[in-house]
């Protein structure tokens, strides 16, 4: 009968450490972490009346390309919105003033993310700006339920010479000009 020796044993235990440290890079690269660096980023606000699904660490693109990540979102006790916080990579300084931003899903059951549309401003958005211009998250179950529900397509067609009420129309009556004399 043959003893495993030590050897063996350090080699098996530190394979198995370098597959769990390699698994937990995988999953923090892959939810977009950037493990503390990376680069210098600036911070913008966006007020938005509802980010649905939208969560911190979201990526936030203009025209499809990761500019920054969702840093953080809060609730204005006054006015009730959410105030999303935005940290956009300092190598995209120069978004106008003007900048629109939108929250956009990635297809019908993908991630949320934030849609940055710059404008035509010459004027550049400084850290700490707050975008202007925002269009809040569209909740596609609701919008489902609003079709299926209010009709649309479904309802019964109107006899002929009803009115929009499906009641028959009846013409209206003469009036003093028009009476025979």
């Amino acid at each position: 009968m043959t003893t495993r020796g030590p050897r063996l044993e350090f080699a098996v235990g530190a394979f198995l450490l370098l597959a769990l440290g390699s698994l937990l890079v995988l999953a923090i690269a892959s939810t977009n972490g950037r493990f503390g660096f990376g680069g210098d980023t600036y911070e913008l606000k966006a007020r938005f009346t509802n980010i649905g699904p939208l969560r911190p660490m979201a990526p936030v693109k203009v025209g499809g390309v990761t500019i920054g990540r969702v840093d953080d979102i809060g609730l204005d006790p006054q006015k009730l919105d959410s105030v999303v916080t935005l940290a956009i990579d300092s190598r995209y300084k120069d978004l106008s003033a003007d900048t629109s931003a939108a929250i956009l899903t990635n297809g019908l059951l993908g991630e949320s993310y934030v849609g940055l549309q710059p404008g035509g401003d010459p004027e550049p958005l400084k850290a700490g700006d707050e975008i202007a211009f925002t269009t809040p998250s569209v909740d596609l179950i609701q919008l489902v339920g609003k079709y299926m529900f209010s009709g649309a397509g479904g309802d019964k067609p109107a006899a002929p010479g009803a009115g929009d009420d499906g009641a028959p129309s009846t013409p209206p009556a003469p009036t003093e000009e028009a009476k025979p004399q």
